[in-house]
């Protein structure tokens, strides 16, 4: 959809990635690595995200983040000065919603979901220990294969958690910290069979 709007897939996806890391900076051959498009594309979009002012770039020794005679390095990190920069954050935080809803009724499709929750990233708390949590019969490796196409969409890795009815019951009853630290967390349950509700 926002490819539309911007004109571009790789800005699109470019965006998302700084929006999800405003602190950090990036090099061009990284950028590639992490969004999946070729080089040439990227260094046009962040030249054009750079005149636009949505970028800041800045050459430095890339021994300031990795050690190694790397030499010089052109690196670029998100503008968080920039004059619209809360109306590109809000823009691409609501398209991110339409984003995670495809996600989930793909993940809801893969197989008997009696239990589906969006917690840690998805809610803004990165330092619960998961981000997804999917009780039931899945196929894992469709999953993580999906997981990996979302994370690579979203700009931003994605930590989930697969379990089966049993073993989720199991431990609940043995009282697993893990469990009853994402049952207790905020978090949106998109599907909850498991108590007779689905939203």
């Amino acid at each position: 959809m926002l490819e539309h709007l911007f004109g571009s897939k790789t800005r699109v996806r470019l965006l998302r990635l700084f929006l999800h890391h405003p602190e950090e900076a990036f090099f061009v051959r990284e950028l590639a690595r992490k969004t999946h498009f070729q080089m040439n594309a990227v260094r046009r979009e962040l030249e054009n995200l750079t005149k636009f002012g949505a970028l800041m770039e800045s050459k430095q020794l890339a021994a300031d983040r990795e050690k190694g005679p790397s030499g010089q390095r052109r690196y670029y990190k998100l503008n968080t000065d920039f004059v619209l920069y809360p109306e590109l954050r809000a823009l691409l935080m609501k398209s991110q919603v339409l984003l995670e809803q495809n996600f989930v009724k793909r993940v809801q499709d893969m197989g008997t979901v009696k239990y589906l929750a969006l917690t840690g990233r998805f809610v803004d708390m990165p330092d619960l220990s998961t981000d997804l949590l999917v009780i039931g019969k899945v196929n894992r490796e469709r999953l993580e294969r999906l997981i990996h196409d979302f994370e690579r969409e979203l700009g931003a890795s994605v930590r989930f958690t697969v379990l089966t009815g049993q073993e989720f019951q199991y431990r609940k009853q043995v009282g697993d910290k893990f469990i009853y630290s994402i049952l207790e967390a905020k978090k949106v349950v998109v599907v909850d069979e498991l108590t007779g509700s689905e939203t």
